[in-house]
Order: structure tokens, then sequence, then C-alpha cells
């Protein structure tokens, strides 16, 4: 009788004897073939079958620039006070907290020293996940700070760029930034120090307009979107037709507004020979 008599009333259910697979595979923009998440990320999170290269985060693009075990952040405690109290939608504050929940920044930058194949350097990249990596308030003075270290420590400069532009949450103050870095950058070039500007995918607005196009090499990653206005914005005013590609990285460079288009998994080296160059290690 005990073979026609269930002995646990528990029933296990049908989904924990399946393979889980969910969040395994990610989809290319580029070639829309499904990709193995973790071949993405040994492959520097460009796609192994189109060279397409995804978004990363602030954070991974240290990673992937500086040496190991030689990042120190600096001044990440900066937050914007909300100087206009704006609201539209809902309240900026409560983008603020959104965007700092889900990213575990104060901002949208991070600042830190490090070295690159040994060279020390200061670097501070953009987090395209804090509201659009929009500069505002806290952007723009992380920025100075970091050249204003990079003076009195006479080093080098990265500035990695991902940004939809100015914040517009904090009116004029965003816009003031353009200037304020501009003005810092000045400074260290007064001071013989060089700079380079990494542009991203997307790279936008007063950002492109300031510092990101300031570099005494300005390089950028292939398929990067670079420009001030938005395309749609531009063929309204223009009412002609854009070119195929415009705006990309490789439309820019053909038409002499950048210095070069880089490989991810080529960066660190492509710098560090640019650096050897530009300031070279007194024996």
């Amino acid at each position: 009788m005990a073979w026609f008599k269930r002995e646990s009333s528990e029933i296990q259910p049908a989904e924990d004897k399946r393979v889980r697979t969910e969040g395994l595979w990610i989809k290319c923009e580029g070639c829309k073939q499904i990709i193995w998440k973790k071949e993405l990320e040994e492959n520097f999170n460009v796609c192994p079958k189109c060279e397409y290269h995804f978004r990363i985060d602030a954070p991974t693009r240290l990673m992937l620039l500086l040496d190991e075990d030689s990042i120190e952040t600096f001044d990440d405690t900066l937050e914007s006070t909300d100087p206009l109290s704006f609201v539209d939608t809902r309240p900026y504050k409560a983008r603020l907290e959104k965007s700092k929940a889900q990213t575990g920044l104060k901002d949208a930058i991070i600042n830190a020293t490090g070295t690159i194949n040994g060279r020390p350097v200061i670097v501070s990249s953009m987090e395209y996940a804090f509201i659009g990596g929009s500069m505002g308030a806290v952007v723009g003075e992380a920025i100075t700070r970091g050249i204003e270290k990079a003076c009195a420590e006479r080093k080098p400069v990265i500035v990695v760029s991902a940004s939809g532009g100015a914040r517009m949450m904090e009116g004029v103050v965003s816009l003031m930034q353009m200037a304020k870095i501009s003005a810092a950058l000045a400074k260290l070039d007064n001071a013989k120090l060089p700079y380079i500007a990494v542009l991203t995918d997307p790279t936008t607005g007063g950002v492109t307009a300031s510092y990101a196009m300031l570099g005494d090499l300005n390089i950028a990653e292939p398929g990067a979107l670079i420009g001030f206005a938005g395309p749609r914005v531009i063929e309204q005013t223009i009412r002609q037709k854009l070119p195929e590609g415009f705006q990309t990285s490789e439309f820019l460079i053909k038409h002499g507004m950048l210095d070069a288009v880089i490989h991810r998994k080529d960066m660190k080296a492509y710098i560090s020979r640019a650096l050897e160059f530009m300031m070279p290690k007194v024996a």
C-alpha cells in the first residue's frame, strides 16, 4: 500500500528543476545577436561578434584604465544642494536619491588617483547612469578639484566623459561649470601638464562644448555618439537630412574633430604611450 501513499505533502515546484538562465545572456544592440554575458565581460564589454562597445559604469572604467590595487578615490562625498528647489514631473531631490540608490555614488563623477603602467595620473570618470551623466555643480567642482590636485602634484589628467550635457535642474549653476572647468584646464596648460580627454557613448551638450573637447589629446571609443545638439534638433533647424553616421566618433575623426578612435581593449596602452611622449619620465 505504500506504493499508493504519498509520504510527503510537499510538492517541489517545477522551476527548481530547470536550469536558471535569466541574466546570463544579453542581446547586442549592434548586431542583435545573443551573447553570453560572461564572454562579454571578459571581452571588455565589447561584442565579440561585431565589436559594438556597450556602455560601462564609472567604477568599471577606472578598473580598466588604472593598474590593479592603485586606485584611490577622493572628493567622493560632494552632494548637490538642489540650489533651485527644482520640480518638474517630480522633485529634483527625489531624482537625486533614486540615482544615489541605483549607482551607489553621490553624483555623476568619480575622482581617483592611480597609475597607468606605473605612471601616476588623476582620472575623473563620469557615470551616465546618474541622471544621464549630466553636469551639475558637483561634477564641475569634482573635476576642477581633480585638475587642481594634478597641478599641485605634477600629474597628468584624464577625464572620461559620458554625459547628456548640463543638468537643467540646476539651471545657470550647471552652465557655469563649463567656464569653471575650462579655466582650471588653462591653469593645467600653463603648468605644462598633459590633459587627455576620453569621449565615450554618449558625450553631448555642454560637456562636449567645454572640457570634453579641450584635451591636448582627444580620443574616443568606436561608435560613440558625440555632439552638441541631437540629430533631430539639427535636422529641424537646418531642414536637411543629416549624412549617415553623423555624430559618431568615426564621422568626427574623418572631419578633424578627434585625434584618434581607440578600441576599449587598447585604450590603456594607447594612453600610456601618449603620456610617455607628452611627459617623459626623468631618468
